[in-house]
């Protein structure tokens, strides 16, 4: 009887020790600090810069706006900002997560402070979480200046009057999300001369790593960086993203600076549109219409970055369809 009331009181122990974490972690989490006092000038640089930013480099729209996936690519179709693209079970997602709308029409009572707060720490304006497949934890990496230039540009979007539903992650991400959001680090951006570093800087900006690699809910594995290998589950199958690094038989270690940006620059062409899918046929979460935008420098930097990665042998098995019954 003894021996049971000491395991009585390690499991009662335990189970206050639990409960005390979790309303820790549901109520004094996520922790990144008030939000700034920002007024942001609209100046026409910023508003440029933050319109190039936002559609070609750290690609906002790409998810916050409607995409077309019934053609290659799923190019954009409308919305611009008006959010409604969905994350879900299906797509190998720990619950439901909708990109919210960014036009003016849903954040005219957010004060620039908290728009900076919720893109480069992960909190909202009323201080909730946000699920990091909004890159919050990349876009606290760049410079100041940069983050600055997207609100700018979103500030002078067409309003829309979209109301987008709330995200519902499963249990137990329903808790650990306010866990996610963390402290930003911001950097200065590089001087273009500087190309590797530059290079560094885009690749943050645009997230290649991100999704070119394996991951293990949600996170990169490590070693396989830029390697390949990530699954975007379809219910027509699975897509992986390629390797993409410099190893010669399995990535992209034969391919020239300039085979790269041609690569990208293909969907700029004047006459080039989409391809309709066909049925059963597997999509690329690739939105190459909007990297094709990046300006040549910046991706012969990205390439130059690139070649200084370790390459790593992986064979992409790049298109799985599923079996027909």
């Amino acid at each position: 009887m003894k021996v049971l009331k000491i395991i009585g009181k390690i499991v009662a122990g335990l189970v206050v020790i639990i409960a005390i974490g979790l309303i820790y972690v549901s109520a004094g989490l996520p922790d990144t600090g008030p939000p700034p006092k920002l007024k942001i000038e609209l100046t026409p640089a910023r508003v440029e810069r933050g319109k190039y930013l936002a559609n070609h480099v750290t690609v906002c729209m790409d998810c916050h706006s409607t995409r077309d996936w019934s053609q290659y690519a799923g190019p954009l179709k409308g919305g611009l900002g008006g959010g409604g693209e969905a994350f879900t079970q299906e797509m190998g997602f720990p619950g439901k997560f909708y990109a919210p709308n960014i036009t003016p029409y849903a954040l005219a009572g957010w004060t620039d402070g908290e728009i900076f707060r919720a893109v480069t720490t992960g909190v909202n304006k009323s201080g909730k979480p946000l699920f990091p497949v909004m890159a919050y934890h990349r876009f606290g990496q760049l410079d100041k200046e940069d983050i600055y230039s997207v609100i700018a540009y979103i500030r002078g979007l067409a309003p829309m009057e979209t109301h987008i539903p709330e995200s519902e992650p499963d249990f137990p991400v329903n808790i650990l999300i306010n866990t996610m959001p963390r402290e930003a680090a911001f950097t200065t951006l590089p001087a273009e001369t500087d190309q590797v570093a530059y290079g560094k800087y885009l690749i943050t900006a645009t997230g290649c790593v991100d999704c070119h690699s394996k991951t293990e809910k949600g996170n990169v594995v490590a070693g396989t960086e830029f390697g390949g290998g990530m699954e975007f589950k379809s219910p027509n199958g699975v897509v992986r993203s390629p390797n993409i690094t410099m190893h010669k038989e399995t990535g992209i270690g034969n391919w020239t600076e300039e085979a790269f940006v041609a690569r990208f620059k293909a969907y700029t062409d004047s006459g080039y549109v989409s391809p309709k899918l066909k049925p059963g046929e597997l999509n690329t979460p690739m939105p190459w219409t909007m990297y094709a935008g990046m300006k040549e420098k910046d991706l012969t930097a990205i390439f130059a970055y690139l070649s200084t990665v370790k390459p790593i042998e992986n064979q992409i098995v790049r298109f799985e369809k599923n079996q027909v019954q």
